[in-house]
C-alpha cells in the first residue's frame, strides 16, 4: 500500500503541532511571573538520573552471563563509560566513547 503525498503531509503536520504544544506547554502552564512548584524543581532534579538508571536496565536485562562472551564486552563498555565520566565529566564524551567501545568490542574482539 503506497502513503500519496496528502498522507505523508498529514502526518508530518500532525506531529509538527504536537511537538510544538509538548514544547509550549510549560510556558503556558507556568509564565516567567509565576513561581515553578516545588514538584517540579524536584521531577527536574531526578528524573534524569532514574531515566538513565532505567536504560541501563533494559540495555542490559538479556546480557547473559552464563553463555559466551559471558557479558564481557557489556562490563568493559560500562567500566569504560564510567572511568571516562569521572575523568571528564562529560556525559556526551562517557557514552558516546563507551558506545564505540561495545561496537568495537562486540564487532572485532567477541
Amino acid at each position: 500500500m503506497r502513503i500519496s503525498d496528502f498522507q505523508t503531509f498529514s502526518m508530518i503536520l500532525v506531529m509538527a503541532v504536537i511537538t510544538f504544544m509538548i514544547r509550549g506547554l510549560p510556558f503556558l502552564l507556568f509564565p516567567g511571573n509565576k513561581k515553578t512548584p516545588g514538584y517540579i524543581l524536584y521531577l527536574g532534579k531526578v528524573l534524569p538520573y532514574a531515566i538513565i538508571a532505567m536504560l541501563v536496565v533494559y540495555c542490559l536485562k538479556e546480557v547473559s552471563v552464563v553463555t559466551a562472551p559471558y557479558g564481557l564486552p557489556e562490563f568493559i563498555s560500562i567500566i569504560a563509560i564510567v572511568l571516562v565520566h569521572l575523568w571528564k565529566r562529560n556525559t556526551l564524551l562517557s557514552i558516546g566513547g563507551g558506545t564505540l567501545l561495545y561496537m568495537f568490542l562486540v564487532q572485532t574482539v567477541f
